[in-house]
């Protein structure tokens, strides 16, 4: 048994005060300060009073008797003090609802009193008084009873002598009037008399409870408030809920469950059994729900990063909503039928407040065809009927709700009531089942309303000899001659080319301010071969600009890719090149507005207009570097060879100091295996321009194909011609990789390398290849002079610092000394990632795992490199256990929003994980972050080549 007190018995904490925590307040009593001091005898009072009667001149006992016989108050009147001051007292009774509970009457009792003290007393005491008479004095009111009392009391006073003392000229101020205050006493106290409080009522009652004994003090009922309301509010007062613990409904489900399993080790612990309350942890379950909620919070940081990308914050797609929604199946739901109930009496009283409201009668019927009762649906909409006969959405409902013949003869009804109405035709016909039933409808239905487009296509739809279509199509467009989907479903089923034309002519007369007959008949002439298909499109803007009925840029655009899709290209090359500027000034960027409308047409699958667009805006500006490249690149992803080479062909002869256009060009020539036709474009472009560029493109090219001599021939004349570093920096790799015969010692590279440096002393890719050379040779001391000379040239070079650490560390074996390049490179290049990463893989390659991750958390700071993701990634990987790689990627994504090493990384976290889904994603947003990262790719071939 245990020696612990329990919790009560234990002994109370230090400063420890009860009821402190639930704001109870400590309180003080006499007995905290001690006990109160004893104030003067009787005796000394009367001894003081009798010398003070002495001063005045009057007996002790005449004093009192004056007193008495002026005013009977006077005989509790205050006790002079031993000096004359008489002490002050208050009118008022309730004087001690003002007074400071701090200020403690006798804390200076016992100081010593003198006459100084007393002459203040007396001069304030003065004062107070003077101040009192000055405020009675206007509130004195006349009350005559009184008045002949104060005359006595200074009668009095005379006839003892006492006409020239104080107490006589104090007497003599009052004015033969009563305070307000006595009358006010008077009559509260005549209030009271009349009206005496509940207490004084029963005061007779409380006396009486004193003579009862115990038992009839037992016996007596409790009384309590027995209302409805007021006890059951107490009774859900009283009422407490508590959440019950998981392990309670745990242990209630598996109460009556029976366990067949055996397991070893069962009394391990002494007590019989492990889980006392008959619960049990699977540790399991709470992995996989901690996982699935680090999955939500990723995928919602990423998507959180995707919206910030794309400027929009919406992930809702409100086409894809309202089509969800419209497809739900309300019929398939469950109703509770009291809601029906409801709905009806609401329906009913709407019904009945306006009878000639469709949409009420509607309603109702829906809901009772919901609720399973379609007989008193019809009845409904009947009603309606009969009531709003010429409402169409009320013979609509009514169609249909009934079936077969019932509805017939309903719409029958409708057509009869509603003749003009096209809905009610179109149902109607609708209903029949034959042919020649539905053409009899509708002609019936063309007799009364012969202006009707959608009944002339029906009734034209219907007919199945062309020759009897076109009859109809002629019918219609005599009766609707403005129209123009009836011409142009005429003109597409004429016999002859010309009879089309004049139809399209007579439509256009017809509707002049209307642009897609113009397109019509632009694709009419496109479809005949005839070369006045851009002359047509010409006039009809003309015409239309004339009309000022000229379309937007946009709506243009789109019926150019329109005319695509349909087969009409040379219809749709007219439309752009007569109104892509229309509306655009000069002063406008129409160059970069073109552009984007050709990304667009690309983006939807318009290639033909795009090319129609790179045309116009070559037409405009032939020497344009950037319109040339995007119509290359057009042809290269979507065109054949030869228009590719022909757009490059006349690329470089609009272009000819276009370096790149002439590479291009070569290389698309070498790549389809055309060497020859390759070196004659870059002979033309040495002619042209040349540049660096062209010279090493075709030392390339000749090193590619085997002609060494030829291509260290190329660079000499290149390093006279156009000595530029990058031609240096190239002739020094092609020495070290292709060295001469009879070199053994790297002699021609160092050389070259040595003539650079004095031309080109900062460029750090210069002093690499030196310290490389020598790192070849085994020359380790002159490796690290060369990297110490670069970068003391250019120490903002992270490379040289990175290259010089690596030397030290692998090649002298020197942590230390690499451990402090990195330090001198991180003072020269602060808040440099790659010099952290560096620092870090360079402590976990030595095996000082706690030192990475102290450089890791200094790195991550917000003062240093806290948003880079590829330190998140080595952290992630390399520095935590496998455990908390999910935890850390949700607050790397959180930190960091958007990179893709990081997101790379999480991809390969799910991956390794076996939940390939969740890494195709991230792998995807990685590739779309940035597309021209190679690490991405290559891990994301690796993921797909193993599993797909």
């Amino acid at each position: 048994m245990s020696g612990r007190k329990d919790f009560l018995s234990q002994q109370a904490p230090e400063n420890y005060v009860a009821g402190l925590g639930r704001g109870a307040t400590g309180f003080t009593t006499r007995s905290d300060l001690g006990p109160a001091r004893e104030g003067p005898s009787e005796d000394q009072i009367k001894e003081a009073l009798a010398k003070r009667a002495a001063q005045l001149g009057v007996s002790f006992t005449n004093l009192t008797l004056i007193n008495v016989q002026i005013n009977p108050r006077f005989s509790q009147a205050p006790t002079p003090s031993a000096y004359g001051a008489v002490e002050k007292k208050e009118e008022d009774d309730d004087d001690e609802r003002f007074q400071d509970p701090e200020n403690e009457v006798g804390l200076f009792a016992t100081g010593a009193y003198d006459r100084d003290d007393d002459e203040a007393d007396r001069i304030y005491q003065d004062i107070d008084e003077r101040m009192d008479r000055r405020r009675k004095i206007r509130r004195l009111v006349p009350f005559s009873p009184h008045a002949s009392s104060s005359l006595s009391s200074t009668s009095a006073c005379e006839a003892y002598g006492l006409s020239n003392s104080p107490l006589y000229k104090q007497i003599a101020d009052l004015n033969p009037f009563a305070h307000r205050e006595a009358r006010e006493k008077q009559e509260r106290d005549e209030y009271e008399a009349k009206n005496p409080k509940i207490q004084q009522q029963f005061a007779d009652l409380k006396r009486s409870l004193g003579s009862i004994t115990d038992e009839q003090w037992q016996n007596i009922p409790e009384v309590g408030d027995l209302t409805g309301k007021n006890r059951r509010t107490k009774q859900n007062s009283r009422q407490r809920f508590y959440a019950v613990p998981d392990s309670v409904i745990a242990g209630a489900r598996n109460s009556t469950e029976f366990d067949t399993s055996v397991t070893d080790g069962a009394q391990t612990n002494g007590s019989g059994s492990d889980n006392v309350d008959g619960t049990m942890t699977n540790f399991a379950d709470i992995g996989a729900a901690r996982d699935k909620v680090l999955q939500v919070n990723l995928d919602k940081a990423a998507m959180g990063s995707a919206d910030a990308n794309s400027g929009s914050a919406s992930t809702i797609d409100p086409k894809g909503y309202l089509t969800s929604l419209a497809k739900t199946d309300l019929r398939s739901k469950d109703f509770d039928i009291g809601d029906v109930k409801r709905v009806e009496s609401l329906l009913q009283s709407v019904i009945k407040t306006n009878s000639r409201h469709p949409p009420g009668y509607i309603a109702l019927a829906r809901l009772h065809e919901l609720a399973g009762k379609p007989v008193k649906a019809r009845d409904v909409m009947a009603q309606c009927c009969s009531l709003n006969q010429h409402s169409e959405d009320a013979w609509l409902e009514n169609i249909r709700l009934n079936e077969g013949h019932n509805a017939k003869v309903i719409a029958a009804a409708a057509v009869k009531e509603n003749p003009q109405s096209t809905r009610l035709w179109t149902r109607a016909t609708e209903l029949e089942t034959d042919q020649q039933s539905k053409k009899r409808v509708l002609r019936r239905a063309l007799d009364l309303l012969p202006k009707s487009v959608v009944l002339w296509k029906q009734l034209v739809q219907l007919s199945q000899d062309e020759s009897e279509a076109r009859l109809l199509l002629s019918k219609a467009c005599s009766e609707i001659p403005a129209s123009i989907e009836l011409h142009l479903a005429l003109a597409r089923i004429v016999e002859t080319v010309d009879e089309a034309r004049k139809v399209l002519n007579t439509c256009r007369r017809a509707n002049p301010k209307n642009a897609e007959v113009w397109i019509a008949a632009t694709r009419l002439e496109e479809q005949v071969g005839s070369k006045n298909t851009a002359n047509i499109m010409k006039r009809g803007v003309q015409s239309l600009a004339n009309e000022n009925a000229m379309l937007k840029r946009e709506e243009w655009i789109e019926q150019a890719e329109k005319c695509e899709e349909e087969g009409a290209v040379l219809t749709g090359q007219c439309i752009i090149k007569e109104t892509l500027s229309y509306g655009l000034d000069e002063d406008d960027d129409r160059k970069k507005l073109f552009m984007e409308d050709a990304q667009a047409s690309i983006s939807r699958g318009r290639y033909e207009i795009a090319r129609a667009i790179y045309a116009y805006i070559l037409r405009i500006w032939p020497t344009s570097k950037s319109a040339w490249e995007a119509s290359a690149n057009l042809e290269k992803v979507h065109g054949k060879r030869e228009d590719l080479w022909n757009v490059l062909e006349k690329a470089v002869e609009a272009v000819p100091q276009a370096d790149d256009l002439w590479i291009q060009y070569a290389n698309e020539k070498y790549q389809s295996g055309d060497v020859d036709g390759a070196r004659i474009v870059l002979g033309k472009a040495f002619n042209q321009s040349p540049s660096e560029n062209i010279y090493l493109e075709a030392i390339n090219l000749e090193a590619k194909n085997g002609q060494i001599d030829q291509a260290r021939e190329l660079l000499q004349q290149a390093r006279q011609e156009a000595g530029t570093d990058r031609v240096w920096i190239k002739s020094v790799a092609f020495a070290r990789t292709h060295p001469e015969a009879n070199e053994t010692n790297s002699s021609t590279a160092l050389d070259l390398v040595n003539q650079a440096l004095q031309l080109y002393p900062s460029n750090w890719k210069l002093w690499a290849q030196k310290a490389q050379i020598y790192t070849t040779l085994s020359r380790l001391p002159q490796a690290r002079e060369a990297y110490t000379t670069g970068t003391r040239a250019n120490p903002k070079s992270v490379t040289l610092w990175l290259l010089l650490s690596r030397l030290e560390e692998q090649q002298a074996g020197s942590v230390v000394k690499a451990r402090s390049v990195l330090d001198r490179a991180k003072a020269q290049n602060p808040k440099n990632e790659r010099l952290w990463l560096e620092s870090v893989r360079l402590e976990r390659r030595a095996g000082n795992l706690t030192a990475a991750k102290n450089l890791m958390a200094r790195a991550l700071q917000p003062s240093e490199c806290h948003k880079s993701g590829i330190l998140w990634s080595e952290r992630i990987w390399h520095l935590e256990p496998r455990t908390q790689r999910k935890p850390l990627s949700l607050e790397a994504v959180k930190v960091v929003e958007s990179d893709p090493t990081l997101f790379v990384t999480v991809a390969r976290v799910f991956w390794a994980e076996r939940k390939l889904e969740k890494a195709v994603t991230w792998f995807e947003k990685a590739i779309l972050l940035d597309s021209d990262q190679g690490d991405t790719w290559a891990w994301y071939w690796k993921f797909l080549s193993m599993h797909g």
